[in-house]
């Protein structure tokens, strides 16, 4: 018979690693399971009569020229318009690796397809939702709007929903284009941590 000696500090190394594991596997369950919730209230979520319909920046070309999932979103808030679902059209974005400012694309686009000048509004400080949010709620407050609508990919309106919550507009609707790529799939893993942190983001 061979007596194998008892190795104190390797069985802790396992246990540690295997804790490890286990940790790491809940994290992705976790991240798995809020971004597929995410995504399919986004797809559930369904537009309603608004004074505003806000339109969150995408990709703009060198030649201002929206990216087709921006124009997509676009088209959307032009239906809205058309369908009398908004009174106005608040355009918010900023400017990316092309140099031109999205909202002055989004608002040329707009223009382009029939949307009065009257009846768009340009924030081109929109940086990102969180800034959109605190932009779109002041000028609403300022200008005695109480409801709205977020068009933006349905994946991140759940999270744009949230922001104008937080910022203080309690009547908050949602719509999106039937637009869909293949890069839906790394964007959709991307909103869970970042509905997570608008959850709790202070608004200060």
């Amino acid at each position: 018979m061979i007596l194998r000696r008892f190795d104190r500090g390797s069985c802790q190394t396992d246990i540690k690693e295997d804790s490890r594991l286990k940790l790491l596997k809940w994290v992705a369950c976790a991240w798995l399971l809020i971004s597929i919730t995410v995504a399919a209230t986004g797809m559930l979520s369904r537009t309603r009569a608004s004074d505003v319909a806000i339109v969150l920046g995408n990709t703009v070309d060198e030649d201002g020229i929206p990216a087709p999932s921006l124009a997509a979103r676009l088209s959307r808030a032009k239906q809205c318009y058309e369908d009398r679902e908004c009174k106005m059209i608040f355009v918010s974005g900023g400017t990316g690796l092309s140099g031109v400012n999205e909202a002055t694309s989004m608002h040329a686009w707009l223009l382009r397809n029939g949307v009065p000048a009257d009846k768009i509004v340009v924030d081109a400080d929109g940086n990102n939702t969180w800034a959109t949010a605190r932009h779109a709620s002041e000028w609403m407050r300022a200008h005695g709007h109480s409801s709205a609508m977020v068009v933006t990919q349905y994946f991140h309106v759940p999270r744009a929903m949230l922001a104008m919550k937080r910022f203080g507009v309690a009547e908050v609707s949602g719509g999106y284009p039937l637009f869909w790529q293949v890069r839906d799939v790394y964007s959709v893993l991307r909103e869970a941590p970042a509905f997570v942190w608008y959850a709790v983001r202070p608004c200060g």
